[in-house]
């Protein structure tokens, strides 16, 4: 076994998930604590050894820097690392030689979370330089796409109403507590309730809508949308929201495209209907002279669009590791991960319409392998048995004193 470490549990994903996992560390011998900052990370601990904080966001250091000197802390365990919360632990952390374990949702979907040392998507510690992945990837086995397993997203949902339900006692028991979503949770439930109730009115018509884009021969383009509320857009991009992305695509589009091209916006399929983004797209039409070329869609075939697609622009999305997986040329608006010469686009963004170029593959496959054995979990955080192939298989991941990532450099 490794040697014997202390873990710190912070947040965790709305789900048994870290409850599980510290149960496993626990019984390979470590020290587990947990500091809860709600009534829902309460109510998903259960009755393992945790401390309550229900103070200031002020005042959250000094805490966080009595645990780590009293309980001789050497990790943490957190999920998302931009959470108020979670900011000033991963700061100080990082100050005093503590190992910050940051997980995330996958960046290679759906049988994959991700899991990084001291910080995820624009504060991941992979490099950056094409040739690396070129060189470590060639000496790394083909991952494949890992064992599958089925997780409902009914699941996912019912966890997330009982982290928040449980949260309605957080003005008594936390009464200092903020939520990092920017929205209100019953305003987004309602919102799910609207738009969940429309799809299956708007599923035959956007289906159709992608046959006719596949089979006509009609050369398109595709925007899929992020959520505004996502760490990737707020802390990770230049941009306020996707109204701000659209205006300045839509704008580059018709002045740059190919005159007989389309535009393809897609919708994320986790949105919660809050934006009428068909009359701001509407709006933006009528301004720069685009009428009939650009197409909307809430839902649909993303493998089928991305097979026919000339092109893909994103900001950051992990649907741009699928588009450049899918061999279609892609930009990015932002600097993700992936963001490399030979994957994405490199030059100016008005000249992607016309020469876009095509993804290496070899590097592609080489990039996520890499990306695999360095900071991908084979597993998930909502239904049983994701849970369990992810504690399982993370654990070489949190219990070396040398990460995958190490290793490799």
């Amino acid at each position: 076994m490794a040697s014997r470490r202390s873990f710190l549990f912070l947040q965790g994903v709305c789900s048994p998930f870290f409850a599980k996992l510290a149960d496993q560390l626990t019984a390979d011998g470590h020290w587990v604590f947990k500091i809860n900052f709600n009534a829902g990370d309460l109510a998903y601990w259960g009755i393992r050894r945790a401390w309550n904080y229900r103070g200031e966001l002020p005042g959250l250091r000094d805490f966080l820097d009595d645990k780590y000197r009293r309980f001789e802390i050497t990790d943490q365990v957190l999920f998302g690392d931009r959470r108020p919360v979670h900011r000033p632990a991963v700061d100080r952390a990082s100050a005093l030689g503590i190992r910050t374990h940051v997980f995330e949702e996958g960046y290679l979907r759906p049988c994959w979370v991700t899991l990084e040392r001291e910080g995820v998507n624009g504060h991941s510690l992979l490099p950056r330089d094409p040739d690396w992945f070129r060189r470590v990837g060639a000496k790394l086995p083909d991952y494949g796409n890992g064992a599958s397993f089925k997780s409902p997203f009914s699941l996912r949902a019912a966890h997330d109403v009982a982290y928040h339900l449980a949260g309605c006692t957080n003005p008594i028991l936390f009464p200092h507590y903020r939520r990092h979503a920017p929205l209100n949770a019953a305003v987004e439930y309602a919102g799910y309730a609207v738009r969940f109730s429309m799809l299956r009115f708007r599923e035959p018509q956007d289906a159709a809508l992608i046959d006719h884009l596949a089979n006509s021969g009609v050369p398109f383009y595709l925007l899929p949308l992020q959520l505004n509320s996502d760490a990737q857009i707020r802390d990770h991009c230049r941009f306020d929201d996707m109204n701000g992305v659209m205006e300045l695509v839509m704008e580059s589009f018709a002045v740059h495209a190919p005159n007989a091209a389309r535009l393809v916006i897609k919708n994320h399929p986790l949105d919660a209907g809050l934006v009428n983004y068909r009359r701001v797209i509407a709006d933006l039409e009528k301004r720069f002279g685009l009428s009939g070329r650009i197409d909307y869609l809430e839902s649909g075939d993303l493998a089928k669009l991305l097979r026919h697609a000339q092109g893909v622009v994103t900001v950051n999305s992990t649907v741009g590791i699928v588009s450049v997986g899918a061999g279609c040329p892609t930009v990015t608006l932002s600097d993700p991960i992936y963001n490399l010469p030979g994957l994405t686009f490199q030059g100016p963004f008005d000249d992607f319409w016309k020469h876009p170029g095509k993804p290496d593959a070899e590097l592609y496959r080489h990039f996520r392998n890499t990306l695999i054995h360095a900071a991908q979990v084979n597993g998930g955080f909502y239904c049983a048995t994701g849970i369990r192939m992810a504690v399982h298989n993370c654990r070489r991941f949190l219990e070396p004193e040398r990460s995958p990532l190490d290793e490799l450099l």
